[in-house]
């Protein structure tokens, strides 16, 4: 198992190292031809008050003024010693406010992400057991709307039914506004990720029963299941018996390698949802063309994405031993 683990590692290692260059200039590149201008987005409402000195001199100090190849240089010299820059939004180092964030971020996309897990495995089980009949074509109907449904869309009806309505939740935000953090109880934080881990797991949701309930659906048609379902055995009980443990693997594998879609997604959950995640601080940094943040935030993204394949392709050589031949 060392060997085979061992050879993934190191071959997927390569291939980042290729690939977080590449990222990097495709990256700039698409922030410099941005229609947005820095220090017009900075400036705001003041641009009465701001002459054109001090407009050079903010660009200035910024490093706006120099060419973007001198800029994407110095960049990559600061990345190399472990900086990657000040960030013009939040007037603070990219680090700092990358690990500032991405707690909150990952307790949505984590939570979502076993959530959709549990959920689209059960539901691809139930609809494999029963198919042809009306639970499997009420959770397939259900798994095609909710691929169909714009993130935020289910964000705003989420919002209009539990919080607007019948007052039940909260609607922004990850504690009550206005209070301390030492004052905000664990219950008060529960409540506020509800709507937006709904929101979220609604991504990953969609492809797993459609998926899990054709794994169970190929095990079903197998002489094992045949044979077990001769001595007695129901298709429910086939499903969450031996079934289970032939669809998971597939499950898994193919939720890991969706992670780079959830993390997506939790750009727009956050943005609806005031969330004080890395989502909210993409959105600010997009519209005021903070590049320095963008490019820490995307390479970030870049890393969990990987991270998220590489484990699905772990995950996927621990169910298959055959595979464990190909790097």
């Amino acid at each position: 198992m060392t060997a085979w683990l061992a050879r993934l590692v190191a071959g997927r290692l390569i291939r980042l190292a290729w690939l977080l260059p590449l990222a990097a200039v495709g990256l700039f590149a698409l922030i410099s031809l941005a229609p947005i201008d820095p220090v017009q987005a900075y400036v705001g409402g003041r641009t009465s008050q701001i002459g054109p000195e001090q407009r050079d001199a903010i660009a200035s100090a910024w490093g706006l003024d120099r060419p973007a190849s001198e800029r994407f240089a110095s960049w990559l010299g600061d990345l190399a010693g472990g900086d990657l820059g000040q960030s013009i939004t939040f007037n603070a180092p990219v680090l700092q406010v990358i690990a500032a964030r991405l707690p909150a971020s990952m307790a949505l996309v984590g939570l979502a992400f076993a959530l959709s897990f549990l959920l689209g495995t059960l539901l691809g089980l139930v609809a494999g057991a029963t198919r042809g009949r009306w639970p499997d074509r009420v959770i397939r109907t259900l798994a095609v709307v909710l691929a169909a449904s714009p993130g935020f869309w289910v964000a705003i009806l989420l919002v209009a039914v539990f919080a607007v309505t019948l007052g039940w939740l909260p609607a922004c935000c990850a504690a009550p506004p206005g209070q301390l953090a030492s004052e905000v109880t664990p219950a008060d934080r529960w409540r506020h990720m509800v709507l937006p881990v709904a929101t979220l797991s609604v991504v990953g949701i969609a492809p797993l029963v459609l998926h899990t309930r054709q794994s169970l659906i190929a095990f079903l048609d197998s002489p094992a299941a045949r044979h077990l379902s001769a001595h007695g055995a129901t298709p429910l009980r086939l499903a969450f018996g031996p079934g289970l443990r032939h669809a998971a693997g597939v499950a898994l594998t193919l939720h890991l390698a969706g992670a780079g879609e959830l993390f997506g997604g939790s750009v727009l959950a956050e943005a609806v949802f005031a969330w004080p995640g890395l989502g909210q601080a993409t959105v600010r940094a997009a519209t005021g063309a903070d590049a320095p943040l963008l490019m820490g935030i995307g390479l970030a993204t870049l890393l969990f994405v990987f991270a998220g394949n590489l484990l699905a392709d772990i995950a996927a050589r621990l169910a298959d031993p055959r595979l464990r031949r190909i790097a």
